[in-house]
């Protein structure tokens, strides 16, 4: 299996280097040359099966033969096993033909723990063997970070910079980052939104010098296999509802449209989808594009669903690709200009190409409420903003076929204060991490400038 980069002007590399590099040295973000396909029978040859056993196959897919199998379903077992739900990923229906996917009985009480503790494991097995030593560095917008600091804390051969905007995610977002213990974790306030944070860790990776100094690599969701290990409960969920004999459809809370990609990956599989609907917030260039045909980007709004607060969606750009008909000239030229001048109109064939698959609704905060309470009234499921933002986006949409999945993003417990507010429920932290609020933070207060915390990174991957 070979990676290309989205811009062109990489060579192509094999999964190790794919993923130890996160993004291309061009700019662009990795896909695979080809996509990997399962049968009709190898997919519902899933169900029933550990949640560990068929990443294994699904991720293993992607690694093609840099990775034993065996190897690959060892590091499953071991990240699958930190899950406090033996079915990983349980579904929990809140309606005719509507359930819920809950994507956080990982540590860190969200659903990048899905991809992040078989990523952290996956550096610890492509490091160890080349004998090397790494520096990531990672933006986040709320659960990445906490996510990546609890899966690489006291990794020997990775240190990891967590940059996250001051005063724009919650305590107990933020708690989950800044109370490590570890000398290889260094957390970051900066002083910026989220967009902020991510266009200072792409030119972090712009700069080779730097780059080369400290072994630069990224574990955000613009490392393919972050999408990889996102593709697993896609095909999960959908066996268990019926597939592959029936198509299923899918509410994804969508900010940096990782996890809404990822069930493209999945369809690009073989498995059918009938319908991805990205649900945003205020903050809404996905669903603006979705509808309009122009990804044009905003101020950043501040919501109560704050891991969405995001302007500029990083994943966005390997849709485009795939639209463009792989066309990596196009593709550089429209995100170099998109860079500069913030929009870009999506070419009309690849915007029909888009919607044959995805839908975008964006909802108000007032909605949001709403359905926090709704949903408890009516299920008695107390959710967080972010999974209300998709269980509302499904009353905007009238073309969904086959059972639809919404998934739920993070435990209501990471947002306290809004749940309750809306609610008159406070959630409580589950058991694992109930003293959370009497641990001590360590972190560093920094202005959003890239030379500024370039340097800093410098020097904490050197020390």
């Amino acid at each position: 299996m070979r990676y290309i980069s989205t811009r062109g002007q990489s060579p192509s590399v094999g999964f190790t280097d794919a993923v130890l590099a996160g993004l291309a040295p061009d700019g662009g973000l990795y896909v695979p040359d080809t996509w990997p396909a399962f049968s009709r029978e190898t997919i519902a040859g899933f169900a029933g099966r550990p949640y560990a056993e068929v990443a294994a196959e699904v991720i293993g897919a992607f690694a093609g033969d840099e990775i034993a199998p065996e190897d690959m379903r060892r590091m499953c077992e071991e990240a699958y096993a930190t899950f406090n739900h033996k079915a990983v990923v349980p579904l929990v229906q809140i309606g005719p033909d509507v359930f819920l996917a809950e994507l956080f009985h990982g540590p860190s009480l969200a659903f990048k723990d899905v991809a992040m503790q078989i990523l952290a494991r996956l550096y610890d097995h492509l490091l160890g063997a080349q004998n090397r030593t790494q520096t990531i560095v990672c933006a986040t917008s709320g659960d990445t970070g906490g996510a990546a600091v609890e899966a690489f804390r006291g990794r020997k051969n990775v240190k990891i910079v967590a940059l996250f905007p001051e005063g724009r995610i919650s305590e107990v977002q933020r708690r989950f980052m800044t109370t490590a213990e570890e000398d290889n974790v260094a957390c970051v306030a900066v002083k910026g939104t989220f967009d902020d944070c991510q266009a200072i860790v792409k030119q972090t990776f712009q700069d080779q010098a730097l780059r080369q100094a400290v072994d630069l690599s990224g574990v955000n969701s613009i490392n393919f296999a972050r999408i990889a290990a996102q593709a697993v409960y896609y095909f999960t969920t959908a066996v268990a509802l019926g597939a592959p004999h029936r198509p299923a459809s899918f509410c994804v809370p969508s900010g940096n449209f990782g996890d809404a990609f990822a069930g493209y990956v999945a369809m690009r599989m073989g498995l059918p989808v009938a319908r991805i609907v990205a649900a945003t917030n205020a903050n809404d260039i996905l669903s603006r594009a979705f509808e309009t045909g122009r990804y044009a980007r905003g101020a950043v709004q501040a919501t109560i669903s704050p891991a969405m607060d995001i302007q500029s969606a990083s994943n966005f750009e390997r849709l485009y690709f795939e639209g463009v008909r792989r066309d990596p000239v196009e593709t550089a030229r429209a995100f170099q200009a998109f860079g500069e001048a913030g929009a870009l109109d999506i070419p009309p064939q690849a915007f029909a190409t888009m919607r044959e698959l995805f839908r975008g609704v964006a909802i108000g905060e007032d909605e949001t409420v709403r359905t926090i309470v709704s949903t408890l009234n009516e299920t008695g499921e107390l959710i967080d903003p972010h999974t209300a933002v998709g269980v509302a986006a499904l009353r905007h949409v009238d073309d969904l076929r086959g059972p639809v999945v919404v998934l739920s993003t993070a435990h209501a417990a990471k947002f306290p204060e809004d749940v309750a507010k809306a609610s008159g429920v406070t959630p409580a932290l589950p058991r694992g991490v109930a003293n959370l609020a009497d641990r001590r933070e360590r972190y560093e207060h920094l202005p959003a400038e890239a030379e500024t915390i370039k340097a800093y990174v410098r020097a904490f991957a050197e020390s």
